[in-house]
């Protein structure tokens, strides 16, 4: 974009506390921007609370705008932060995280990563799915240009919000740095799974298809790591203690990055069988960390990860299957580790992070 720069406003909220996906992906953009000798624009952050001296070094030259409030989710977005905007003089506004404030004087880019809250309304409960929808759709057809991290997502919201498919950019995340050390030595027999525990992600039936497998290799372990979001909720240590293998199935409700990466670095399968997912990151994380992932055989997961991880159908004795071979054949674990690290390149955070700034640049043109 020629002339000056433009004031780019974004939503940080995601940025505090303990970050999860949408906070990941929104923190990479920033760097990729900062870092970016080209970048000409100026950058303010909006958040409810202090960000801290962490993430203020983390991202330097930006500001920081506290609108201080107790409340972080829809009245904060609706009610606090478009009068702070609007006192920035901000150009134009980047919501991160599915929803914007809908009475903006500026143009506005809305990141939408997935619309499962239209397309399985029964994994929601009715007041929390009902305000989804509302907002999502309300602030995809007002926002300038929407943005997601995949063709199968951007097909779904064309297919549930019915915006124009030219509204929507695609920016699917960065692949993490490739790291060596898991190759170094043996690795132990333990399936990983990381993220979230929604109902979508078949934690009972993971668990189910670990204890088949694990008849066949003894020291085998399945560890869970993430906050436990299930609505009916699911208690992963019950499940395990009925199937039988209680003694061998590990819940970490949070792991720091270290212990994340201690994971990585032991597991030899990751399992991650979701239904529905606008990209799923950690199976990137797992190939980048040199572990096979057996992922459900869904188009999104085909679209990300061909050719580079062992796809299961819905049946929990072929899942079983799957893993005893990954867990129990070297062989086949490595080729999927090799041909994952090549699918990885594909992935680029500055592609990225450039694909949101064309979409904020056109969207204060159009």
């Amino acid at each position: 974009m020629s002339g000056p720069g433009l004031h780019i406003g974004v939503d940080g909220r995601e940025l505090l506390g303990r970050p999860t996906g949408v906070g990941r992906y929104l923190a990479e953009i920033l760097g990729a921007w900062i870092g970016d000798p080209t970048w000409p624009h100026r950058l303010t952050i909006f958040v409810p609370s202090s960000p801290g001296d962490d993430l203020r070094a983390r991202f330097p030259n930006v500001d920081w705008h506290v609108v201080a409030s107790t409340s972080t989710g829809t009245r904060w977005e609706q009610m606090r932060l478009p009068r702070a905007i609007t006192r920035a003089g901000v150009d134009v506004f980047f919501a991160a995280g599915y929803t914007a404030p809908l009475r903006l004087a500026c143009p506005f880019v809305v990141a939408i990563y997935d619309v499962s809250f239209f397309a399985h309304p029964e994994w929601f409960g009715w007041r929390e799915g009902l305000r989804r929808r509302w907002i999502t759709r309300s602030a995809a057809r007002r926002a300038r240009r929407v943005v997601t991290i995949s063709e199968f997502s951007a097909r779904e919201i064309v297919r549930w919000i019915g915006i124009r498919r030219d509204a929507i950019a695609i920016a699917p995340p960065g692949a993490p740095p490739l790291v060596d050390d898991g190759d170094a030595g043996p690795r132990e027999p333990i399936v990983l799974f990381v993220g979230s525990l929604f109902n979508r992600r078949r934690i009972p039936d993971l668990i189910s298809a670990f204890a088949a497998a694990a008849g066949d290799v003894p020291n085998a372990r399945l560890v869970l790591a993430g906050d436990n979001r299930t609505s009916p909720r699911i208690d992963p240590r019950a499940l395990a203690s009925t199937t039988g293998v209680g003694d061998r199935v590990e819940w970490r409700a949070y792991v720091t990055d270290a212990e994340l990466a201690e994971l990585y670095g032991r597991a030899r399968v990751f399992a991650f069988l979701s239904d529905y997912e606008g990209f799923a990151m950690t199976p990137m994380e797992a190939l980048a960390r040199g572990v096979a992932p057996a992922l459900l055989d869904t188009p999104v997961a085909r679209e990300v990860y061909e050719g580079a991880a062992m796809f299961v159908p819905d049946d929990p004795a072929a899942i079983g299957a799957a893993l005893r071979t990954l867990l129990i054949d070297d062989t086949a674990r490595r080729r999927l580790v090799e041909a994952g690290r090549e699918r990885l390149r594909a992935f680029s955070w500055r592609q990225a992070a450039a694909t949101i700034r064309t979409a904020l640049e056109e969207a204060v043109r159009s």
